[in-house]
């Protein structure tokens, strides 16, 4: 209703010496075809998570990333802003 280009289940290929690999990674979603969003439902984040994030946000060649876990009490506390490249 806003005009904000949302893309759901968006393929992430590996692309490896040349060769273009399938390999099912998926973003959950894509806004504005910048900001890569990992929604989660755990009970705590974990390294794994955001290292999941980080590998999306290099092979989808994308800066932005927020990781989400919608099974906390307030919805505040459970968003993590992930940058690819910030050093």
């Amino acid at each position: 209703m806003r005009g904000i280009q949302v893309e759901t289940q968006v393929a992430v290929p590996i692309i490896y010496k040349g060769f273009r690999l399938d390999a099912g990674y998926r973003i959950d979603l894509l806004v504005e075809n910048e900001i890569v969003i990992e929604a989660k439902s755990v009970a705590k984040l974990l390294p794994v998570h955001e290292a999941q994030l980080l590998s999306y946000l290099r092979l989808a060649n994308r800066r932005l990333g927020l990781l989400i876990n919608f099974n906390i009490p307030h919805l505040r506390d459970g968003i993590k802003r992930m940058v690819n490249g910030l050093r």
